[in-house]
């Protein structure tokens, strides 16, 4: 779709991307940003980077690619369902469920699952039909996602996360006894200089994240802790707490390289979520129970 604005002289100086995400509905700013970077923006004809800022009089033309079909079969894969709406559902994923399809996995996904369940209502943000994913947890850790129905509820909730006006609150296992009883990691968390599968605590080409931790218990060498996440980046709480000297369980990555191969993955749970629905504004919150891997490892080191 495409569309067509004149810069007003009220809007001369704002930002492109922060321009097009306020006049186009669909598009958030991070997408907008990425259309203006694939050359789907043209400012009086003109390619321009996303950091430029309108000037009065602004011929702006913003070109929308038409979604795309996503590639992926409905599979009739049980889901655990907490709640579902016309706008919206949020289920409780197992550990070892991959979110969206990817390479080595496009099969077996929550996504497949989604539209086998949901048919053809899912959010189509981004460019790709029903996805529905508005935020995600790595496939390893278990526990409370929503899933939008379609682009106004994705991008109400989109904001929320954007505002961190988004409770999610998480459990784990983690190595050794922490100092303080509770705390905050506020460190900033990049892509890894050489491996560019892991994250890291980085000042360069970073993002600010904070974690914020309440210890539950302590015995056999394991804290079982709460944890809050102020910002959501990628694998935040494992690089977090791994950067304070406390790796989650089972974590193969950032933990330690004797790993405990029982746990299939770190022990890490979304056990807790809150937001605003963005449709009918009603405050909404979750609070799953710990899955049985879980709560088996907590009665193993006496942590329950």
């Amino acid at each position: 779709m495409k569309y067509n604005f004149t810069v007003l002289p009220e809007f001369v100086g704002e930002r492109i991307d922060k321009f097009i995400s306020a006049n186009v509905g669909e598009l958030s700013r991070s997408a907008s940003a990425s259309l203006i970077d694939s050359g789907g923006v043209l400012v009086n004809g003109k390619n321009v980077a996303k950091n430029y800022k309108t000037r009065n009089g602004d011929q702006i033309t913003v070109n929308v690619p038409e979604p795309k079909e996503l590639e992926t079969e409905p599979e009739n894969i049980p889901l655990d369902i907490v709640y579902e709406d016309s706008d919206l559902l949020v289920v409780n994923k197992p550990k070892g469920m991959v979110v969206h399809p990817a390479p080595g996995n496009y099969s077996g996904t929550l996504v497949n699952a989604l539209l086998y369940h949901c048919k053809d209502s899912l959010s189509g943000i981004n460019g790709v039909l029903r996805p529905g994913i508005v935020h995600r947890i790595d496939k390893d850790t278990s526990g409370l996602l929503i899933v939008a129905k379609n682009d106004k509820a994705h991008i109400g909730l989109a904001e929320q996360i954007k505002e961190h006006s988004f409770t999610r609150e998480y459990e784990a296992v983690v190595y050794g006894k922490l100092k303080d009883p509770a705390g905050t990691v506020d460190a900033p968390i990049g892509r890894h200089k050489t491996d560019r599968k892991k994250m890291c605590v980085t000042p360069n080409n970073s993002k600010n994240a904070v974690t914020h931790y309440r210890v539950i218990d302590y015995n056999n060498g394991f804290s079982h802790v709460a944890l809050k996440l102020e910002t959501g980046r990628t694998h935040q709480i494992r690089v977090h707490m791994s950067y304070i000297g406390h790796p989650v369980a089972g974590d193969s990555v950032y933990g330690p390289s004797k790993v405990i191969t029982s746990l299939n993955g770190q022990c890490l749970h979304a056990k807790k979520i809150g937001f605003v629905h963005p449709i009918t504004n009603e405050e909404l919150f979750f609070d799953s129970e710990l899955p049985d891997y879980f709560q088996e490892f907590l009665k193993k080191n006496n942590l329950i």
